[in-house]
């Protein structure tokens, strides 16, 4: 007798085989039997569903949100067992005390995270090393599986202080910056995570530390991977480290490498010369994996964070002022030709015509309507109809607009290529502007069973098989007898990702997207224990997710 039993479905086991009928016995947190009749304790009827391994996330910044939220929501409602944080470098240890405050301003300039949800909701008390923040997870438990990168941002911040935002690193500062990626990987750190993005600024509108590193810090910091033959690079390319450099990154740590993103930009096919330079490095070795998504890239933002404007000079000089200057520059006439001007007139940056009003309290007549549609009315710039819109309403006004990722074609041709992997869910940040967290349902429904963009067995495939292979989960991410158990069951004929609405849950009274109402999801278990069944969250103390440690 198995301790549960999932029963009457078709298995799908992640590894790309054929789909076949079959239950699935679960004993002692690990899958005992597969076969054709079993029987269990507790039966969970999966009758015209389909059972698969939980699903994996590999791009999240749920570093802070796991101590208050140990179930990791909304991911664990659309079948996600596992996650792997830190990314773009922005792990929230180590950290020294004097530099928490820096830190968490960081985190609200780049990543969308309030400032006092984040100093409610996490016990820095209890950390200080990486090391010692993987222990304070592990020690108040989580339900999903964890894993997490050492961040290159928190890292310079820990050795370099303050300078870690002004200059280069001297030779002592990235032998003692080796020592602590050692220290890292040795506790169980998922691997090392980096950003050179032009997009992501912090302090005071400064470009975050790990944008001012070079190729020989890069080389030096991925020395320690190779050494401890673990772990996993994920970088975010741009200014000083370029595209081209991954290859060589990769050889140097001698590791899987991944970066962010592989997005589509519709008339434009830089996808597919990445496309043609990553296979053929493949074929020579290279184990290098571009993140695709299959959302399109779709911010909402107020202008009290407008997020999408400031690498602009003029937003950007306002990042950490008071909400009182911020207004005071958006009257000023000087101001707004400033900043009409760095924004090149409505071309440079910016998609003005996919643009529009989100949400709006007094002007409801105004939501969904272009921004530019609006403006040619009144005679003005779209910047113009923005701020009085804005300053209007206090600047609680929102609006969306789809960033990239918008070639539709594009990314049909790139979800089921075998050199990438699904990524850039960005779940757990940006948590008040957009909610990708609901990727996995999205690509069952919208692409594999609407648009038929691969097989059911392939998706799956680069939902767990694919992502565990790569991270080195040799325990978990396909259905074999003795693997962990996790698990997902879900109705292939309905499951879709289902609405985002808005809510206040967190700490601070902090708001977020959020997709909490996921359609055709019925059963969710990790490491052997049902968290979601018959699609209702179960309410229970226990918190059976591990905290992945190589």
């Amino acid at each position: 007798m198995a301790d549960v039993v999932i029963r009457g479905g078709m298995v799908i086991d992640g590894t790309g085989a054929p789909a076949r009928r079959a239950d699935v016995g679960i004993t002692g947190g690990v899958i005992s039997d597969i076969d054709d009749r079993v029987d269990g304790t507790r039966v969970l009827d999966a009758s015209g569903h389909v059972v698969t391994p939980g699903f994996i996330d590999i791009h999240t910044h749920y570093d802070a949100q796991v101590f208050w939220d140990p179930g990791l929501t909304p991911s664990s409602f659309h079948g996600v067992t596992t996650v792997i944080a830190g990314n773009c470098g922005f792990s929230i240890a180590p950290v020294r005390p004097e530099h928490r405050d820096l830190l968490v301003r960081t985190l609200q300039h780049v990543e969308d995270m309030q400032p006092d949800t984040l100093f409610a909701g996490v016990p820095w008390e209890d950390f200080e090393t990486f090391p010692q923040y993987l222990d304070a997870v592990e020690s108040r438990g989580t339900v999903l599986n964890y894993g997490c990168y050492i961040g290159h941002t928190a890292l310079r911040l820990w050795v370099m202080g303050d300078e870690g935002y002004e200059r280069e690193a001297t030779d002592d500062e990235l032998r003692k910056m080796q020592g602590v990626i050692a220290e890292a990987l040795d506790a169980g750190a998922a691997g090392f995570a980096s950003s050179s993005s032009p997009t992501h600024s912090g302090a005071k509108g400064k470009p975050v530390p790990s944008r001012i590193a070079d190729m020989r810090e890069m080389r030096s910091l991925l020395e320690p991977m190779q050494q401890a033959r673990w772990g996993v690079v994920a970088l975010l390319p741009g200014e000083t480290i370029k595209h081209s450099d991954v290859f060589e990154l990769q050889r140097i740590a001698g590791r899987p490498l991944t970066w962010t993103a592989l997005l589509t930009v519709k008339g434009y096919p830089w996808h597919e010369k990445i496309m043609e330079q990553n296979v053929a490095e493949r074929a020579g070795g290279a184990q290098v994996w571009p993140q695709v998504s299959c959302r399109p890239l779709v911010f909402q933002m107020n202008l009290r964070e407008p997020f999408t404007l400031n690498m602009r000079d003029s937003f950007k000089e306002l990042m950490d002022t008071t909400e009182a200057e911020r207004i005071a520059a958006y009257r000023d006439p000087a101001w707004r030709e400033r900043a009409w001007k760095e924004l090149g007139g409505g071309g440079f940056g910016m998609n003005w015509d996919s643009l529009k009003v989100a949400e709006s309290a007094t002007h409801p007549d105004l939501i969904n309507r272009s921004i530019p549609d609006i403006a040619a009315e009144k005679g003005c710039t779209p910047l113009d109809v923005m701020l009085d819109i804005s300053l209007s309403e206090n600047l609680d006004t929102r609006f969306w607009s789809v960033l990239a990722n918008n070639d539709e074609d594009a990314i049909a041709w790139l979800l089921p290529q075998d050199t990438v992997l699904l990524g850039l869910a960005d779940s757990g940040a940006h948590v008040s502007q957009l909610c990708d967290a609901c990727f996995a349902t999205d690509l069952l429904g919208n692409w594999v069973r609407d648009r038929d963009v691969m097989p059911l067995e392939h998706a799956v495939h680069k939902l767990t098989g694919e992502p565990a292979g790569v991270y080195g989960m040799s325990d978990r991410g396909t259905l074999e007898v003795g693997k962990a158990a996790d698990i997902c069951a879900f109705d292939a004929d309905t499951v879709a990702p289902g609405p985002l609405r808005r809510v206040r849950d967190f700490p601070a009274n902090g708001e977020r997207l959020t997709a909490d109402e996921p359609i055709g999801v019925r059963h969710v278990l990790v490491n052997g224990t049902p968290i979601r069944v018959d699609g209702e969250s179960v309410t229970s103390s226990k918190r059976p997710g591990t905290v992945l440690r190589g």
